[in-house]
């Protein structure tokens, strides 16, 4: 009997990640890849979705280390999660 879980948003994250396979790494994908790392962390399944993500950064021949790194760089500047990048506020949703 398998006690892995189904995240409730992985229908979507999944979408999400084939985004990231086809367009690479970008600002706002590695933001992206780093979210969905936290995400999924201490998750009890969704195994598909982790192993992809270890994939892509595998791809990207970074440590997570080096993407959490990154990312906190990416996020002190702003601006990745906006719509409009002359906007003061971040879309998160």
């Amino acid at each position: 009997m398998s006690t892995d879980q189904k995240h409730p948003l992985g229908h979507i994250d999944r979408e999400i990640i084939k985004k990231i396979f086809v367009e690479g790494k970008t600002d706002y994908n590695l933001a992206e890849v780093a979210r969905l790392k936290i995400r999924y962390q201490d998750f009890p399944g969704a195994k598909d979705v982790q192993h992809d993500l270890l994939s892509i950064l595998q791809q990207w021949e970074m440590t997570e280390e080096e993407l959490f790194l990154q990312a906190r760089i990416l996020h002190s500047k702003g601006k990745i999660y906006r719509k409009n990048p002359s906007e003061d506020t971040e879309d998160w949703s």
